[in-house]
């Protein structure tokens, strides 16, 4: 089976009224299906231009991409945009739901754009919030949430459409650290009990561990690609619905 994700001497530059900033120098890796890897390094490393590269939010200036066996490097912005609603699930640090909004229908959001009718959006976005624990809050407010539940009602929100992959930005930088716990417990479940494909990006090394692969960017640069030796496991953290 060819990777889901592989991308060839990919590099990334930004021209500022004439001023060039290479932030991607020539970075190359394979991703499988079924993988939890964690992209780590420093602010400045380019660790999140390549995720909005390989997230479909952003082209490449050089190099290769293919998904799924598919050459995506040269894609318009409109294809683009339907490789990223249809394939692509999004989790990031500040949330991103709509306030006075409910869980229900802050899930439901991707769904606008599938045709399927209101019952089955409903039935699909109750379905992806009971697999975060998040059942008896499905009527509340997302102001009425702690921060740990609003990152579980997004990651719900990323599942809803069945995507190929799931990435999460920074999804435990503005918790505290049993809410985070949590969060990357649902990660692990998504993974190891689903087969889901996740790739994390992340500066913070404990939560790089709960992957099973690390991949470091430094400078625009693959610094390293292993897998993790004693990965964290994140149990003991009580349950969901407390």
């Amino acid at each position: 089976m060819p990777p889901m994700i592989k991308i060839q001497d990919v590099k990334k530059h930004f021209d500022n009224d004439g001023v060039i900033t290479q932030v991607l120098h020539g970075v190359s890796f394979e991703i499988h299906q079924g993988e939890f890897v964690a992209i780590m390094g420093p602010s400045g490393s380019g660790k999140s231009t390549l995720m909005h590269i390989l997230g479909f939010l952003d082209k490449l200036s050089d190099g290769k991409y293919f998904f799924e066996g598919q050459d995506v490097s040269q894609l318009d912005d409109d294809l683009l945009a339907s490789m990223r609603s249809r394939k692509v699930g999004f989790v990031f640090q500040a949330f991103n739901l709509l306030p006075r909004t409910t869980v229900l229908d802050n899930v439901m959001l991707p769904l606008m754009y599938v045709k399927l009718t209101s019952a089955e959006r409903i039935k699909r976005a109750k379905e992806a919030i009971e697999s975060v624990g998040l059942g008896h809050r499905i009527n509340n407010l997302s102001n009425q949430l702690s921060g740990g539940e609003k990152q579980r009602v997004a990651i719900a929100r990323a599942l809803v459409n069945n995507p190929s992959v799931i990435f999460a930005d920074e999804p435990t930088g503005n918790l505290d650290s049993k809410s985070g716990l949590q969060v990357m417990r649902i990660l692990q479940d998504l993974n190891q009990k689903q087969g889901r494909t996740i790739i994390l990006v992340t500066h913070e090394k404990y939560t790089a561990e709960h992957a099973e692969r690390i991949i470091k960017i430094k400078d625009g640069l693959l610094e390293s690609d292993e897998k993790v030796g004693n990965r964290q496991v994140a149990d003991g953290v009580g349950e969901l619905r407390k």
